[in-house]
């Protein structure tokens, strides 16, 4: 992380599952507003993110996680779980081909985690497993002016137009960038995985034509709580190794049920051909005037029996009212219901909402 440069931008810092993270700029609420209505720009160099090189990378990757890899094309990209053979996840993924490589990027603080868990099976393969955070740093820049933002950098370049493809850009002064089309809220947005010696750089000119924009630099809570509003998942928080895939609402992005072999499939397609899961994420619409906001295992009730449980909970700038993800019970989860969460705060009521939020 660039940690003096954010510093010079008045940052005020936090952690995320081990890692710095910058919370904010000084005032979070103007960043939020740039994510929503013209473009955010972040340091997400905490996450986590490993290159598979070797021959064999393609088909071995695609024996470890729930999407199709093996019909990845050059400069496309997939996301994705690996699960156990229970089913049960250990991560999420964005998988990038880069021709050469393929590109894991996933969750601060579960590097050692995933790599463990791939290297123990190569066995015959060709396959190394390499940490890219020591080379290479991510920018992400979100919001529905993403590609304005982007396109000010000059990259000679036309911008990735499909959901997770990439391009690479040689640059002299800056060395090889590559940038993919990713909308980590649902609306616009790019990443950029930036040599570590051109990071500041980048993030300088990124910043400046985001102000140009209407955007600015952006931290964490800003992008959590739109993230929340945007009802996307988030492993850590939304999702842990007590769920399968199918129950985070992450199903027709991540899973492929006719690509063939892999670690946990046979536990998926059983729960897949029977049709149902027995909880399921859901939006919470929370009551008003709460002093404290449930918080993550907070339980739900439904006509007086434990029904499921919140992962995580804000107070929405864009919505103006309190909102929480959380898994409900089948028998309770139709949009509509009326729950009941059990928190530090005492009892109040919840109703079951569409996601997104809005």
């Amino acid at each position: 992380m660039l940690r003096e440069f954010h510093h010079s931008l008045g940052a005020r810092f936090g952690g995320l599952n081990g890692a710095p993270v910058v919370n904010d700029y000084g005032d979070w609420l103007a960043e939020h507003a740039a994510l929503n209505e013209s473009a955010g720009v972040l340091d997400l160099s905490f996450r986590s993110r490993i290159c598979l090189i070797g021959s064999d990378r393609g088909r071995f990757l695609h024996g470890q996680v729930t999407n199709d890899v093996k019909r990845l094309p050059t400069g496309e990209g997939c996301y994705a779980a690996i699960t156990t053979a229970k089913g049960k996840m250990e991560s999420d993924l964005n998988i990038f081909n880069l021709g050469e490589e393929l590109l894991l990027d996933f969750e601060p603080g579960l590097t050692a985690k995933v790599t463990e868990r791939l290297e123990r099976f190569v066995v015959a393969d060709d396959v190394q497993i390499v940490d890219a955070v020591p080379h290479y740093g991510l920018l992400s820049v979100q919001g529905p002016k993403a590609v304005e933002v982007v396109g000010a950098l000059g990259l000679s370049v036309e911008l990735p137009v499909k959901p997770l493809g990439s391009v690479k850009i040689s640059d002299g002064m800056l060395g090889e960038i590559y940038l993919m089309n990713h909308a980590r809220l649902g609306s616009s947005g790019f990443d950029l995985f930036v040599p570590n010696n051109s990071l500041g750089a980048v993030a300088d000119k990124l910043i400046a034509a985001a102000k140009q924009a209407g955007g600015r630099a952006t931290g964490w809570t800003a992008f959590e709580t739109a993230r929340i509003e945007a009802g996307i998942p988030r492993f850590g928080a939304d999702m842990d190794e007590t769920n399968i895939p199918l129950e985070c609402g992450i199903e027709s992005r991540a899973i492929v049920y006719n690509k063939g072999c892999y670690i946990g499939q046979e536990t998926i397609n059983r729960i897949h051909s029977i049709g149902h899961v027995t909880r399921e994420l859901r939006g919470l619409r929370l009551a008003e005037g709460l002093k404290t906001l449930p918080v993550k295992g907070d339980k739900l009730f439904h006509a007086g029996k434990e029904a499921g449980h919140v992962t995580s909970a804000v107070r929405s700038p864009k919505l103006g009212m309190n909102i929480a993800l959380g898994y409900v019970r089948r028998e309770a989860n139709e949009i509509g219901s009326e729950l009941v969460v059990k928190s530090a705060a005492g009892e109040s009521e919840v109703n079951v909402v569409e996601l997104p939020f809005g």
